[in-house]
């Protein structure tokens, strides 16, 4: 569906100026000095065991021991054991494991006893053998095993592609603080397009199609999959990037799964404080944006957005505590946390406006464990991530760069409260269950205020915008957006059009009671036989969303130039005329989805493990009145893989799987496609004026009668036309195979191939005439439209669709098979990678380094769509029409062909260290967007007129009404098509954007003299490189086909260099 929104960037923690396999406890290094002692002889031991995979929302403990014995695994941080008797076959496993460091001890039936200590990630398991190696081998009573820090070693129980961070790396890593930033640390990840918040995409994805999950609860905010609820950064225990071959557990993803893990107390008394500090005076001027392409040679160069009064303060203060409320049972671990940024944004010279903001971000977190007794446990998790924003809009001249009244302000709610309850109980030796419920809500709210004080809101109910004559005059208080499409050369007789006084920056107004709900439910149960270990488990996901959105002022006015009787342009006889466009929506959206899996990983031998997975999953999509619009049921994803350990030792793994995924619908969708939406504009009218402060035009005579916008006249579309009968979800198949092999001790090297190919996707086509010519056939009469018959519904690209539609609103329905070929191509996207990393850790460094080679191609991006910054997600104009999809397959906006990231830290004495983090990547494809004549006759020989229509030498020139979103291009002053130089630009081949380079550095102090103080700078961007990462790829007028002097304007840069200073204290 074609956007009427404007996109814009967020995000200030982005990298981005707006205009692995998995981590766990190293085994490696003892295997490697099995020669050298009697003590690694028996760490060595360790590791020659059966094979088990884990759960990804905690870890596990396992291994091989004499049958009939008993091992006792503890958390003396926590008081937390449990005592399982080593099974017939010689293996144990303790699962459902809260990461940490354990004590496992082995229990002889002769009263001796053998111990060691690992540390446990989510994740992962932590190998413990007490069994004789062969040849003899010495066992020693006491052994400790600890974590190497590596951020991909060898872990021969894991088939998954995924990478984890610890608190204690993250603080070593000059990182932005936040989910994002952490999750592009993870080779295979990109930073996506700053209209969506500059998130990332995983595996040539779109950034609307990941998951996130906060111990584990889904915490994506669902209603378009661009947002998420956020713990506070310091409130991160650890966090786990799955890039990808990611088992049946998770689903409801195309692109990546980001879980995170708070922390929680322990029976030490923990508390702190820190404050961070990113001062304005340290921040490097944001480069201006500047014409690179102009019409005239003497404009290349010029300023078209001054930022060098942008400002940008931010401060943030956090306080923490947690501890035993009862010594090994009950735990507590609390945080609070203020932060306050406040920018100044002055921009575009020619913009009517400009703005300063504060953003105020007051959030908390509460974890509460209470271990019952050895064999159950329960967990409470609470947090907010509540922000609110003051956007504060001054009046700007156009052509100067100034702030000349103030206009109002745009407040702005995010986020809200989430709550989580889990319960593990251990309830055999070999049967382990969990269940888990989660509420959580996520507002996104906002609300106008005038100079006066007063106050402007939309409440979501589309009757309260409008009087009941649907013509007549707003309810709606503010200023109407203004759009002035002239061509230049009007502008400039004229002056351009804008209003001094709207505060939503061309958006539309988001009702004061929109937000999002979710109600989960899960129960996963693991079940130990023998060499197999089954998981299985049932996912239940409620969503409900309250959306509603408006023009504020109640419409928004669009001027545009119509050329006289000849067609041409800049010939005297033009006229120009102005539209009135209304938008109100407001609705109540649920989705319903159930998921159930199962799989086993099998160890076939004591060195090769086998996973089968498996994963059934149901998606419902209900419109305000409870109608399913769309149910897809019982998707099947089969999920397969293998981990070799070589040498059975450790040292050398082989691994690959294979999978399918499956995404649902986003409930946005609905908001215009099945719900009580009013969309509607006039016909073009001659004005004599336009009000100076609000850009309304003073109109000749009454408004031209209005017209409705694919059938959105306020009531509800009938549910069983919304989309195709026989759709499928969008989904992939996925195939990795790749290797980690041990080089050193300390240093570990891996590759591995990804290819992704998409199968089928769900967009919205709005060619009604493929139903109408169908009708004609049929020789039926219809009425276009009507509540029966939408202009848009959703199909599965390329794919024969099933339409139901009643033809002229007489409640009688007609079902028709329309040929796939007729409305699209096949919905493509591809993702070619090779990916090699190199990991390595000593006492007092660590890195990781890591290289792709990655190949995005495709028609389709995903869910969004970067090239014009629409969000829209599954309703992108990408194929409303068949016209759209000419010369749309290339190299996607996600589409990165070497990207190396190299991060790491050393310690250069007790007190001082040094981290860095370095990010080399190549720019993103670039198009040329054009509009497509649909009458592309040349212009007729001067004094003739062959077409007989009385108008001599005309151009014929009639652009299509998606105006510039077509894949061609021309530089014709007479209209795109009108010219022989017109040609096809395909897809991603106009140029790419340059290569990026980003290095950042911290230092960090800790005084011996005052143990538990810490002093740390980080300097972001050191060499304040600020190249291009985003550019505008509409290269004419949409209306006349004429040229821009926009096209390949700047729309964002790399972050300048900016300092953070740090200084924390732990007691």
């Amino acid at each position: 569906m074609v956007s009427h929104r404007r996109a814009g960037p967020s995000g200030r923690s982005s990298g981005i100026q707006p205009a692995a396999e998995n981590s766990q406890v190293s085994r490696r290094t003892f295997n490697r000095a099995l020669r050298r002692s009697a003590l690694t002889v028996a760490l060595g031991v360790c590791f020659n065991s059966s094979l088990y995979a884990q759960s990804n929302t905690s870890g596990a403990v396992f291994g091989q021991a004499s049958a009939g014995e008993k091992v006792l695994v503890e958390n003396p941080a926590t008081g937390f054991s449990r005592e399982i008797s080593i099974g017939a076959d010689g293996t144990y496993r303790v699962s459902a494991l809260s990461p940490g460091t354990y004590r496992v001890t082995l229990r002889r039936a002769d009263g001796t006893s053998s111990t060691r200590e690992v540390v446990v990630n989510v994740g992962t398991g932590a190998v413990v053998n007490f069994s004789p190696a062969s040849g003899g081998a010495v066992e020693l009573d006491r052994v400790t095993v600890k974590g190497t820090q590596l951020v991909n070693p060898i872990d021969v129980s894991s088939v998954e592609s995924t990478t984890i961070l610890t608190a204690a790396q993250l603080e070593k890593i000059p990182v932005p603080r936040d989910t994002t930033s952490v999750a592009l640390l993870a080779p295979g990840t990109v930073r996506g397009d700053n209209a969506f918040g500059n998130l990332a995409s995983f595996g040539g994805s779109s950034v609307a199609e990941n998951q996130y999950f906060v111990n584990g609860f889904n915490v994506t905010n669902s209603f378009r999959s661009l947002n998420f609820s956020k713990v506070p950064f310091e409130a991160i225990a650890e966090q786990q990037v799955k890039t990808g071959g990611y088992g049946a557990e998770f689903g409801r993803s195309l692109g990546g799964v980001v879980n995170q893990i708070t922390k929680r107390g322990t029976n030490d008394f923990k508390a702190g404080a820190n404050v961070f500090w990113s001062p304005n005076s340290l921040r490097s001027e944001v480069e201006d944006v500047k014409y690179s392409n102009p019409l005239e040679a003497s404009d290349f160069g010029t300023v078209a957005e001054d930022n060098s009064k942008d400002k940008q303060d931010e401060l943030i203060t956090s306080v923490w505590a947690g501890g035993a409320l009862v010594q090994d049972r009950l735990f507590a671990y609390g945080l609070l946390s203020y932060g306050k940024t406040d920018t100044d944004a002055w921009g575009d010279r020619n913009a009517f406006t400009n703005r300063s903001g504060t953003l105020k971000n007051p959030t908390w977190l509460a974890k509460f464990d209470w271990n019952i007794n050895d064999s159950n446990k329960l967990e409470l998790t609470a947090f907010s991530d509540k922000q609110d924003t003051e956007t504060r809009v001054y009046a700007n001249t156009p052509g100067e760069v100034d702030r000349t009244a103030y206009a109002g302000t745009l407040f702005d709610t995010q986020g809200g409260e989430n709550y989580v309850l889990k319960y593990t109980g251990y309830l055999t030796d070999t049967f382990t269950l969990t269940a888990l419920y989660g509420h959580g809500v996520f507002k996104r709210q906002q609300h106008l205020e005038n100079p006066d004080g007063s106050r402007v809101t939309y409440n979501g109910d589309i009757n309260t915008a409008f009087t009941t004559d649907i013509n007549g005059t707003t309810a709606l208080g503010g200023c109407p957006v203004i759009l002035d499409l002239r061509p230049g050369y009007r502008q400039d007789i004229t002056g351009t059009y804008g209003s001094f006084c709207n505060l939503t920056n061309g958006a539309l107004l988001q009702a004061e009671n929109n937000q999002d709900t979710r109600d989960q439910y899960r129960i996963d149960a693991e079940w130990i036989l023998g060499a197999h270990q089954l998981r299985f488990g049932v996912d239940i996901d409620n969503y409900e969303s309250i959306a509603g959105e408006a023009n504020p002022g109640g419409w928004l006015w669009r001027y545009s130039t119509q050329n006289g009787p000849d067609g041409k342009p800049e010939t005297g006889d033009e006229v120009d005329v102005v539209r009135r466009q209304t938008t109100a929506r407001g609705t109540t959206l649920e989705v319903k989805q159930q998921a159930f899996y199962i799989e086993d990983s099998w160890s076939i031998t004591e060195n090769f493990l086998a996973y089968l997975g498996a994963r059934w999953d149901t998606f419902e999509n209900l419109d305000a009145n409870g109608q399913a619009f769309v149910k897809i049921e019982n998707q099947f994803g089969p999920r397969l893989g293998f981990a070799w350990d070589v040498n059975g030792d450790s040292t050398l793994k082989i691994y690959g799987n294979a999978g399918r995924y499956a995404l649902p619908l986003t409930p946005s969708v609905a908001v215009r496609g099945s719900s009580a939406s009013i969309y509607q504009r006039s016909n073009n009218n001659r004005f004599s004026g336009v009000d100076p402060i609000t850009g309304a035009p003073i109109l000749i005579g009454p408004l031209n009668p209005l017209n409705l916008i694919n059938g959105e006249d306020g009531n509800a579309h009938d549910p069983n036309t919304i989309a195709s009968k026989n759709l499928d979800p969008m989904y992939q198949d996925e195939f990795i195979l790749g290797f980690q092999n041990a080089l050193t001790d300390h240093l570990n090297f891996g590759a591995r191939a990804i290819y992704r190919k998409l199968k089928a996707a769900i967009d919205d086509n709005c060619d009604y005439t493929a139903i109408t010519d169908l009708a004609d056939a049929d020789g039926l009469d219809y009425t276009v439209p009507n509540p029966g018959f939408p202009y848009c519904r959703l199909f599965n690209p390329g794919e024969d669709a099933v339409i139901v539609t009643d033809l002229n609103g007489d409640g009688i329905y007609t079902t028709y098979t329309v040929d796939g070929e007729r409305l699209s191509p096949q919905a493509k996207r591809s993702y070619k990678a090779l990916e090699l990393f190199l990991d390595g850790s000593w006492d007092k460094f660590f890195f990781q380094a890591s290289y792709t080679l990655g190949y995005n191609k495709g028609n389709t991006e995903g869910g969004v769509k970067s090239d014009i910054g629409q969000g829209d997600t599954n309703t992108t104009q990408d194929f409303d029409y068949r016209e759209l999809t000419v010369d749309t397959e290339g190299y996607l906006p996600n589409d990165r062909r070497h990207a190396l990231k190299v991060f790491g830290n050393y310690e250069f004495s007790d007190e001082w260290s040094v981290g860095g983090n370095l990010v080399v990547q190549t720019g993103r494809p670039i198009n040329c967007l054009g509009v497509l004549d649909q009458n592309p006759l040349l212009p007729e020989p001067a004094g003739t007129d062959p077409d007989g229509d009385g108008l001599i030498g005309e151009s014929n020139y009639a652009p299509h009404p998606y105006g510039s979103g077509f894949m061609r291009c021309s530089n014709s002053p007479d209209g795109a098509s009108n010219d022989t130089t017109v040609s096809a630009v395909p897809r991603g081949t106009a140029g790419r954007l340059p290569t990026t380079t980003t290095f950042d550095l911290n230092i960090a102090y800790r005084p011996s003299f005052a143990p538990g103080l810490q002093f740390k700078v980080d300097i972001f961007n050191v060499f304040n490189a600020q190249k291009v990462v985003a550019v505008s790829d509409v290269a004419e007028d949409s209306a006349t086909g004429n040229p821009l002097n926009t096209y390949l304007l700047p729309r964002a840069y790399q972050a300048p260099r900016s300092v953070r200073f740090m200084v924390q204290y732990d007691f």
